[in-house]
């Protein structure tokens, strides 16, 4: 179990909490679905003889690399921070 120093969530503050949860997920999953409809549909900028599950692959592999990089930079201003 975790344990907070912050007090209980009131009933608005949940509802608020899972409100905002509930859209991020919901614009996420239509990001992808897009996203992966244009990929799939040949409606972007790969070559031509690219396959579209190759873009596909490559999609997730440079979105990985970019949420590593968005960690990384988290880490260094944290580091930057204690000294």
């Amino acid at each position: 179990s975790i344990h907070s120093n912050e007090p209980p969530r009131s009933a608005g503050q949940a509802a608020f909490f899972w409100a905002r949860c509930t859209f991020s997920l919901a614009v996420l999953g239509f990001s992808f679905a897009v996203t992966l409809k244009a990929l799939f549909g040949g409606q972007t900028t790969m070559w031509e003889g690219v396959p579209a599950t190759v873009a596909v692959i490559v999609f997730f592999i440079l979105m990985a690399v970019v949420g590593m990089l968005e960690g990384m930079q988290i880490a260094f201003f944290a580091v930057a921070k204690l000294t």
